[in-house]
């Protein structure tokens, strides 16, 4: 199992098994972060934090202030994918990270059509991330 990408033409396949996603809020300017542990028909969210609250960003009644993020896990079943809107109004897009990569990818910093993220299958060791262009 593996992540694979799919934005602007081109497909990136990362050999992981758990990543987190992470952006800034467009109106408030805060921080957001979800994790994800890769399973066999999808993406299961295991955790989230939010920094802050406002414009749609307040955390449920379960969560907890640690450090100055509100952290919870969501109630949600096995998502098959994520569309992840490409405004370019964020200021910074979308962060993907993972302790099995070296690096993490920035996504989505300029308008384009949404940008997928779903499991897939990926050769190689942990933590390798391939690019394949789509003419």
């Amino acid at each position: 199992m593996g992540l694979c990408i799919l934005t602007a033409g081109k497909t990136i396949s990362l050999a992981i098994t758990a990543f987190t996603l992470s952006w800034m809020h467009s109106v408030e300017h805060t921080g957001w972060q979800e994790d994800y542990h890769i399973v066999p028909h999808g993406l299961k969210i295991v955790e989230a934090r939010v920094k802050g609250g406002g414009a749609g960003m307040e955390p449920p009644p379960d969560a907890i202030l640690k450090n100055d993020w509100w952290v919870y896990t969501p109630h949600l079943g096995v998502l098959p994918e994520l569309n992840l809107a490409a405004s370019g109004a964020t200021g910074g897009g979308w962060h993907v990270c993972s302790p099995q990569m070296k690096n993490c990818l920035d996504l989505g910093e300029q308008a384009q059509a949404a940008i997928k993220v779903r499991p897939c299958d990926v050769d190689g060791p942990q933590g390798t991330v391939t690019t394949q262009n789509h003419g």
